[in-house]
């Protein structure tokens, strides 16, 4: 048995610097180094690893425990959830519903203003839940600049609209990582998310609209400005409560774009607005059968999550259930029930297990699996092979970044495991009051320099709860907070901006379209920060 030691050097500061040490490192050798993330990834496993013996005198055997159970959560079930999102995004290009989709969506109005709620916030926002990394930014920027929008407006605009589904990306894993690395409920941190971010999605709408066309633009489109932000902010919420955030990116962009259709057959605005007089893109008309049959893999994905996500599928699973022998529960024998948490961290010494839950059958990947299998057996341009094909060609496109994640994992759980994390959560928890003020930006910075809010989740999570808990603020919020704030990043970061700048063949240019995004970035940041103090008071 191994106790974790809060201050190994006799000065609480420098026992929290000496802690902070591997992300530190992770961070330089991304922005000063310029090195690879998987690089920067095994450089912070290996310094994290020093720290933990050297410094926080944790036995090896726990070390390589704590960086084993970190690397196997990576890859399940965050990897399988990432994989099979990317694959099934895939399979509908393959199979050429893709083509229809974008096109039905051009086709519905030929003002630009309206074009963006379509593109960049509905859709979207609906590429971010099925998908996520970066692949809304890529195709929304790209369709915009078909549909005659200027490449650098269009990028800037696809990177603003993300702000609205960034939390809940990829079937709702950087919730999920939070939820789990902080050590709190799905349920506690998705009512703290609608508080922080869900004003956010409602004004996000106007917010493009005032970008691309001003006050004038607000004023003239403002009774579809309320009716989009109204249903993606309102089933956003809804989703989030009923059912978790797996499917708050999937249903709540649907129903705004379904609303948005149905409100243009009834409503124009006095004023067709398209940028400098450019033509209308290019458009082609589809049946009503045909956009309907394109949209069937989401549908498909959309039925298959909301039954994973039913109390009664999960009780199957649960201990007693019909299916509970299904669930592999395998402890870490060199870590689990082996280390101990002691005061003030915790009010009586606590024994962590350390335990990888295994559930092939009722994980969120298993259900986008069979959305894709369902898929390929619906649509008559794809068969076995061509999906093999496409399988691997996503594995090979994405095992660098899902290794990244799965070594960043490590780095987590081997700081959380040695204390070093509790041990600066305990250091700023000397700011007292004015740490939730703080609290959004550690998420912010985390995601401008990672690209991900699940890496900021899986780095910082854990460091917000211990904090919170020392502060008397509910974890959960905390928690939240490094979400939200992080998600504000993904307007600013050099990955997406990279991303968005290759999709307009504007590489070179970045810097520019840097400009157009930090104010807004800087101005929710701002939001989120009062937003988290002024529930810190009323909670705590």
């Amino acid at each position: 048995m191994w106790q974790q030691n809060y201050d190994p050097l006799g000065n609480p500061n420098l026992s929290a610097l000496l802690a902070a040490l591997p992300v530190l490192v992770f961070l330089l050798a991304l922005t000063v180094l310029r090195l690879k993330g998987l690089t920067a990834a095994l450089l912070a496993v290996v310094v994290s690893v020093l720290v933990s013996a050297l410094v926080f005198g944790m036995p090896a055997g726990t070390i390589a425990g704590a960086g084993l159970l970190g690397i196997a959560n990576g890859v399940f079930p965050i990897s399988f959830i990432v994989l099979m999102a990317v694959w099934l995004y895939k399979l509908a290009i393959r199979s050429g519903k893709f083509d229809v989709i974008r096109g039905s969506i051009a086709t519905i109005s030929e003002d630009q203003r309206i074009q963006v709620l379509l593109i960049a916030f509905c859709f979207g926002g609906f590429l971010e839940g099925a998908a996520g990394f970066g692949v809304p930014i890529a195709i929304c920027a790209a369709l915009l600049v078909e549909l005659g929008f200027r490449p650098l407006k269009a990028a800037m605009l696809c990177l603003l609209a993300n702000g609205a589904a960034g939390a809940y990306g990829a079937i709702g894993i950087p919730v999920v990582v939070g939820a789990q690395q902080g050590g709190v409920s799905l349920e506690a941190m998705s009512l703290m998310l609608m508080a922080l971010v869900q004003v956010i999605a409602l004004l996000s709408p106007a917010i493009l609209v005032l970008m691309l066309d001003g006050w004038r633009g607000v004023r003239e489109t403002w009774p579809v400005l309320l009716v989009v932000g109204g249903v993606f902010s309102g089933v956003q919420t809804a989703v989030l409560y009923l059912l978790g955030p797996e499917l708050v990116d999937i249903i709540g962009p649907l129903a705004a774009m379904a609303a948005l259709a149905g409100f243009m057959q009834v409503w124009r605005p006095r004023r067709i607005y398209r940028e400098a007089d450019t033509p209308p893109g290019p458009a082609q008309r589809y049946t009503l059968k045909q956009v309907l049959l394109a949209w069937s893999p989401f549908y498909i994905l959309t039925g298959a999550i909301l039954l994973w996500s039913l109390p009664a599928f999960k009780a199957l699973f649960a201990a007693g259930g019909a299916l509970a022998s299904t669930v592999l529960h395998l402890p870490i024998g060199l870590l689990d029930g082996r280390v101990q948490e002691l005061p003030p961290l915790v009010v009586n010494v606590h024994t962590l297990p350390a335990v990888w839950n295994v559930g092939w059958l009722n994980a969120s990947g298993t259900a986008i699996l069979v959305a894709a299998v369902l898929t390929v057996v619906l649509s008559p341009r794809l068969n076995l092979r061509m999906s093999g094909e496409e399988l691997a060609q996503t594995a090979g496109e994405m095992w660098k970044p899902l290794a990244t994640v799965s070594l960043v994992m490590a780095v987590a759980y081997i700081t959380n495991y040695s204390g070093a994390s509790s041990t600066i959560g305990l250091a700023l928890a000397q700011t007292g009051g004015v740490f939730p003020l703080l609290a959004p930006v550690i998420g912010w910075m985390g995601v401008f320099i990672t690209g991900s809010v699940v890496n900021s989740n899986t780095l910082f999570a854990h460091l917000q709860a211990v904090t919170a808990a020392q502060i008397g603020v509910p974890e959960a919020l905390l928690v939240a907070a490094n979400t939200a704030g992080g998600v504000m990043a993904k307007l600013v970061s050099p990955q997406s901006i990279a991303i968005a700048a290759a999709a307009v063949k504007l590489v070179g240019q970045e810097s520019a379209i840097m400009r157009t995004t930090l104010g807004i970035s800087l101005g929710l940041l701002a939001y989120v920060c009062l937003c988290t103090w002024g529930l810190s008071v009323l909670l705590g």
